[in-house]
């Protein structure tokens, strides 16, 4: 059915906030204390703190075995036939023994398998989380210091020992960050790790990964090096190597001896803790953005959720478990996650599966891995790569999209190429909370006009058939006001005004001081006339009155003897224009009496010191509306800015009204006490129209008026 046009009729009263308050009856919420609910117990309580923490025992109870038990056998068989090599490979990649990326490929898993929240996201090793510990180990602990003195060449028994013990190490202090974290809900600082700057930062990771594995795949015996350029100097070194002889190399690296069982617990070196403290934050920020951001991906796609806080918690005690027992950290690996998911995995039923099959490796097939060459480990990684790699088509999408979002992938590559993993992240981050300050400082500023016959109010640079409305303008900010950017608020408000507030207010200024100096001269030359008139006017009456015949004589002689012989018959009466003449004292002294008098006249008028009487140029509007809708917080310096507009506008002869501020706003404000006697909440109304209909009906007049009704 098609819909008929209406013409709607809408009649209220106009609304400002004082107004909108008592209409709509504004309670003030109740004030709730957290922390008195975490110290109540009860059944209920109990138990759902249980499932929130334990979410195996939600979900598991209610398995539907004949749908799901088949696609989850399949899927975490799947799983581990990846998770086997890349356990190994990425072993290599943390500078540790490979049996070890299978001790990490079993007890993390089956962690997360008790404790996470995501039905399809892989645990386990990782390639970017395996190259950040190498880095940690490699630079803790570098060959050098393993030299021995007979032969010159390297104890890998001994370094392999500390390299273990530094990764197991940081794999508790990355689980004790996570843990800690997702305990105080802080699940939402991988916020600031936004989607460009985690596939920039992956992506360079697959470039340092890929350059790492060249030794193994041309058999290269090349000492390792970490920090800034890293990656520059291992590419210098395998040139080299290749151009003095690489062909004539004949020996063949291979992964070595795999122990059968598993290793006992060992407690972390607590004196590597203020060595490792850093790198651990920085690895649990990384981890957990990989998974959460792999979580939500395949949650929005099976119509699930994923608690993000739940999730730190869950990866923080599979890498506090696992550096329990030798295990490097570890995070969601994106082609393993995709695995499970195609092959029809839908909860962690696979994930346990696939750890129980490495278990089964540990135990007894471990020897059977003991000749695989590490180049074709190499060649596993490598491989694994290619989904990371396929990000460099971002550049041409970002490119379209959002070049900004582009700018934060290129300096996050370019970062962590240059300066390793750990400095590039911090770089990638800084650079992307600058740039969010740097376009909060520079918003789109627009003067607003009516669309006819609405009540809406758009940019009059946008929408041509907008209307500025006469006398008002209207002022809006795409961004919220802060101490950043309220200055510059205040700049772009008074230049789109058109209006050079600043120096009109300093030339009024100017005047209105030149006019108080004046009238202090004219009060003092009063007073002094006051004193000395009676005396004043005696001397000169007697000086005029000497000299009268004299000046009769020289009149005579100049005007005329007929005219001479009239003034002197008639005297002083005959002639009132000589008598006016001849006292120029006195005359003096009533026009100064004149000029005081008008001068205080003018000093008790109330329009002495306005624009117009003082001859300057007159606002084109008398009324500025300042739409705050995209406030969404104010602070102290946004507080003083706003006073400050008021101030300075009405000394121009402006009324200042505020329009459309959310409940939040007003609060803070009113705690603010930026309501006082010259600026209330009547000059705050619920919306633009409002404020414009207001200041048409009244301009430059009181807030206090009656309620209008007006047609919207």
């Amino acid at each position: 059915m098609e819909l008929r046009k209406r013409n709607y009729y809408v009649e209220r009263p106009l609304l400002n906030q004082e107004q909108l308050e008592e209409l709509g009856c504004l309670t003030s919420a109740t004030e709730t204390h957290q922390w008195r609910t975490w110290f109540q117990c009860s059944y209920t309580r109990a138990r759902a703190l249980l499932l929130q923490h334990l979410p195996v025992l939600a979900w598991l109870p209610r398995y539907p075995v004949r749908d799901w038990l088949l696609g989850d056998l399949l899927a975490g068989l799947s799983v581990a036939i990846m998770q086997l090599p890349q356990g190994l490979a990425y072993a290599l990649l943390a500078g540790l023994p490979p049996v070890f990326g299978l001790y990490s490929s079993f007890y993390p898993v089956f962690i997360y398998f008790l404790f996470g929240t995501s039905r399809h996201i892989s645990v386990g090793t990782f390639a970017v989380m395996s190259v950040m510990v190498g880095s940690v180990t490699e630079s803790l602990a570098p060959d050098e210091d393993f030299l021995q003195a007979e032969n010159a060449t390297v104890d890998e028994e001994a370094r392999d020992a500390a390299r273990v013990q530094l990764a197991a190490t940081l794999s508790v202090l990355v689980g004790l960050f996570q843990v800690g974290l997702g305990l105080v809900h802080f699940g939402f600082v991988v916020t600031y790790l936004s989607e460009p700057l985690v596939r920039g930062y992956t992506t360079a990771a697959s470039i340092q990964v890929f350059v790492s594995q060249l030794k193994y795949v041309f058999g290269l015996q090349l000492s390792s090096r970490s920090g800034p350029l890293s990656l520059i100097y291992l590419i210098g070194a395998t040139g080299i190597s290749y151009g003095v002889g690489l062909k004539h190399r004949f020996g063949v690296d291979v992964v070595g001896n795999i122990p059968a069982g598993l290793v006992p617990p060992v407690a972390p070196n607590p004196q590597l803790f203020a060595s490792l403290v850093g790198y651990a934050f920085t690895i649990a920020v990384v981890g957990f953005a990989i998974a959460i951001s792999l979580g939500k991906i395949f949650a929005l796609r099976h119509g699930y959720r994923v608690d993000s806080n739940q999730e730190l918690v869950a990866l923080g005690l599979s890498n506090l478990v696992g550096g329990i027992f030798r295990c490097f950290p570890v995070s969601c690996s994106m082609s393993r996650s995709l695995v499970q998911e195609s092959t029809g995995g839908n909860t962690q039923v696979a994930g346990a599966v696939s750890s129980l099959f490495i278990l089964v490796i540990i135990v007894k097939l471990g020897e059977l891995f003991q000749d695989l060459p590490k180049a074709v480990l190499a060649a596993v990684i490598i491989v694994n790569l290619k989904g990371m790699l396929k990000q460099f088509t971002d550049i041409c999408s970002l490119w379209k999209a959002n070049r900004v979002d582009l700018l934060i992938w290129l300096v996050t590559f370019v970062a962590t190429i240059l300066l390793n993993l750990d400095l590039g992240l911090a770089v990638a981050v800084v650079f992307s909370l600058l740039l969010v300050v740097f376009r909060t400082q520079l918003p789109h500023y627009s003067i607003l006009g009516q669309v006819p016959d609405t009540d809406i109010y758009r940019d009059v640079a946008e929408y041509s058939e907008a209307r500025e409305v006469p006398g008002v303008k209207i002022f809006r900010s795409s961004a919220t006001m802060y101490f950043a950017n309220a200055e510059l608020y205040s700049d772009a408000l008074k230049q789109r005004c058109g209006v050079d507030v600043d120096h009109l207010i300093s030339r009024k200024k100017k005047l209105v001081k030149k006019q108080e100096q004046k009238l202090k001269r004219l009060k003092k030359l009063q007073k002094q006339t006051a004193a000395s008139k009676d005396t004043s006017v005696s001397i000169e009456v007697h000086s005029s009155t000497r000299d009268m015949e004299s000046n009769n004589m020289e009149d005579s002689k100049a005007e005329g003897e007929g005219s001479a012989m009239s003034c002197r018959d008639g005297g002083a009466h005959a002639c009132p224009e000589r008598k006016a003449t001849d006292l120029p004292a006195v005359s003096t002294g009533n026009e100064l009496e004149g000029m005081v008098a008008s001068g205080q006249e003018g000093a008790k008028a109330p329009d002495v010191t306005t624009l117009k009487a003082l001859g300057l140029p007159q606002p084109h509007f008398h009324s500025l509306v300042l739409d705050l809708g995209a406030l969404s917080f104010v602070d102290t310096v946004c507080l003083k800015s706003l006073k400050n507009i008021f101030r300075d506008f009405r000394e121009i002869e402006v009324e200042v009204y505020m329009a459309a501020c959310h409940t939040p706003v007003v609060a803070q404000l009113e705690a603010g006490h930026f309501f006082d006697a010259s600026i209330t909440k009547q000059h705050l109304f619920a919306s633009v129209h409002d404020a414009v209909l207001f200041a048409l009906q009244h301009p430059r007049s009181s807030p206090a008026s009656p309620v209008l009704m007006t047609k919207l």
